[in-house]
């Protein structure tokens, strides 16, 4: 952790000077550049392939700004902002809607962006190695997926499939970096609800596990 927060604090550094001294940065950041270090046998999955072969359509941000500011207001790090800077923010963001039965992450792949559902539901499943799947968790508005992988630049666990047609907003790695090397209010207030969220999730885990062994 100390590691990444050093990095990040290195890279708006590097881009608060070049701004005042050259106009905008080209700085690429910790967290796109962390995925040049993949290994050959992993398979990088950007958004940019995801979004054709999911028949992903951009959404007009006139609508589907105000359905972010809406759900990611009432998070508990995010409601400090102002409407202002929840309408940059989602300036960072790309808005699509993507059609029923379409698997917008795959299990095992590398991928540099998550995704937060706006409308619609998704089935997230762990695919078993004889073919089946194992329903994990149905993903509802206000939902972050694939968030663990953009972190930390390992494989997907499991695979994110819409069951109605659903709006997203999605985050990649390269405007991750750029949120937060230009608006750093912004970037940690996002991370922040990140780790948050994350937490909470290992919190519930630990939980059924513990049920489980004492269970025995």
């Amino acid at each position: 952790m100390k590691k990444l927060l050093d990095r990040l604090k290195r890279s708006s550094g590097a881009a608060s000077a070049r701004l005042s001294d050259e106009g905008p940065a080209t700085d690429d950041g910790y967290f796109s550049t962390q995925f040049n270090d993949r290994g050959d046998d992993v398979q990088l999955a950007t958004w940019a392939e995801r979004a054709k072969q999911v028949g992903a359509q951009p959404l007009d941000r006139k609508q589907a700004e105000p359905l972010f500011a809406k759900l990611w207001g009432a998070d508990r790090y995010v409601a400090a902002l102002s409407a202002d800077e929840l309408l940059r923010m989602s300036h960072y963001l790309q808005f699509v809607t993507v059609p029923v039965n379409q698997e917008v992450i795959g299990q095992d792949e590398q991928g540099d962006y998550m995704l937060i559902v706006l409308e619609g539901t998704l089935a997230v499943d762990r695919v078993q190695p004889w073919g089946g799947r194992a329903r994990l968790a149905e993903a509802r508005a206000g939902d972050m997926l694939g968030e663990m992988s953009l972190l930390d630049a390992g494989t997907r666990f499991s695979a994110c499939t819409t069951l109605t047609p659903c709006t997203l907003a999605v985050v990649d790695a390269q405007r991750l970096d750029e949120m937060i090397m230009f608006e750093p209010r912004l970037g940690l207030a996002l991370l922040a609800s990140l780790s948050r969220r994350l937490s909470l999730r290992l919190r519930q885990v630990s939980a059924r596990l513990s049920a489980l062994l004492s269970s025995n």
